[in-house]
């Protein structure tokens, strides 16, 4: 079997899979910028929203950091995977950029 992944022939975001006769290129983790393998723990670097902890890319609560990332009156901050969002309080909507009460 000639290993098809000796000259690199995936993209940036992708590593590649030799397989017998063949090879595949697959998708890096969501957490990585470049990838050696399979899974959170094989990024080259860690994406934008993420830090290196016990050699994996893990997603930063943006929430519980010491700042506020959210700055409006009666707004929430909600942690997703990368990043977070801003939301109105419950019992307040959104008006224009403005969390106002229901």
């Amino acid at each position: 079997d000639l290993d098809e992944c000796a000259t690199s022939p995936c993209k940036d975001h992708q590593y590649c899979l030799n397989t017998d006769g063949s090879f595949s290129c697959k998708g890096c983790d969501a957490s990585c910028v470049g990838c050696t393998g399979e899974g959170s723990d094989k990024c080259k670097t860690c994406a934008s929203g993420y830090v290196k902890e016990d050699e994996k890319c893990k997603d930063i609560d943006e929430c519980n950091l010491p700042e506020k990332v959210c700055m409006k009156e009666n707004q929430d901050c909600v942690n997703t995977s990368g990043s977070y969002k801003c939301v109105c309080s419950e019992g307040f909507e959104d008006k224009d950029g403005t969390c106002v009460q229901t």
